[in-house]
């Protein structure tokens, strides 16, 4: 019966990863890191490499399996994938119809977070920081930097795909909002949903392109980041923490589209936003309906711990 809820909780942890990579802005390393699989994630993801061929030779498929920690994988990356479909059909369509709230929601869960985060940095010397600082600056810059026109070259999305699952591994920055600024986001998420309704061979090559292109770059950024926390454990969260914070001004409730651009299915959206208060907002700011939802967001990320924590210790 335990290990039963076991991976019910972690297929649940991969689903809200899952939708939460749909959403510009939002990161699923923020949710991995709060619900307390951050770095056993890294750590599994960092298996796939030359290391499997030992494992293969000493015990198979069996040998193989246990390296790369395959019953966590499993669990959790089937809830990403339910997370993503689900994030797909219902979360775009809260974003089209109520925009400030689902804002909102996100906007209390990262502040939380980064005071999770930052909670666990022992030491706020000089060179936290500037490490706080400079990972504001960082995410702040990606959200206010302008996207570009995009490709539907392949090799293009390949690279899309390896940059924008990098973000996945990083709290506080989004795969999602990386995938905007490259002018790949309003190509992707259309092709996902028409492979998943109408299996659309050119959609689906498109998966397949862009799925091998974050394949590749969790390979890679996983390496680095687990290099990290082994050698510099502090620092790197005070950077994960700098990163959550600068975010936040991609999460504000209220924003007035400024410019509209055609993307790939020739439909209209938005590409610039100004931030205002709820008086000069273009719409119905439904400000009961924020209030109640950053309040929600903040309040989860504490009931989130605790069932990160109830799992460390079952363990």
């Amino acid at each position: 019966m335990n290990l039963l809820n076991d991976r019910l909780q972690l297929a649940l942890k991969g689903a809200a990863m899952g939708m939460a990579e749909v959403i510009p802005g939002v990161s699923g390393g923020t949710i991995a890191f709060i619900t307390g699989i951050y770095e056993q994630l890294l750590q599994s993801i960092k298996a796939f490499g030359p290391a499997l061929v030992p494992a293969w030779k000493s015990g198979g498929i069996k040998g193989v399996w246990e390296k790369v920690n395959g019953n966590f994988l499993l669990f959790l990356g089937a809830g990403m994938i339910l997370g993503i479909v689900v994030g797909v059909f219902l979360i775009t369509w809260l974003l089209e119809h109520y925009p400030p709230v689902i804002w909102s929601f996100f906007f209390g869960l990262i502040i939380a977070s980064a005071v999770y985060i930052g909670k666990q940095v022992p030491v706020w010397n000089w060179s936290s920081l500037l490490l706080l600082v400079g990972g504001a600056g960082f995410a702040y810059w990606i959200t206010v930097a302008s996207p570009t026109s995009g490709s539907e070259a392949w090799w293009f999305i390949f690279l899309s795909g390896m940059i924008a699952i990098s973000a996945l591994l990083l709290p506080g920055v989004s795969g999602s909002f990386i995938l905007l600024l490259l002018g790949m986001y309003t190509l992707i998420v259309p092709a996902v949903k028409e492979a998943l309704t109408s299996f659309d061979p050119h959609s689906l090559t498109i998966m397949a392109v862009f799925g091998t292109g974050c394949l590749v770059g969790l390979a890679i950024f996983s390496r680095i980041l687990s290099w990290l926390f082994i050698h510099y454990r502090w620092h790197t969260l005070a950077l994960l923490t700098g990163f959550m914070l600068g975010s936040l001004n991609r999460l504000w409730p209220w924003q007035n589209v400024l410019s509209y651009r055609t993307n790939s299915s020739g439909e209209s959206v938005p590409m610039s936003t100004l931030k205002v208060l709820p008086a000069n907002f273009e719409g119905d700011p439904m400000v009961m309906g924020v209030i109640i939802a950053l309040v929600s967001g903040f309040l989860i990320v504490f009931l989130l711990d605790r069932v990160g924590n109830q799992s460390v210790k079952s363990a």
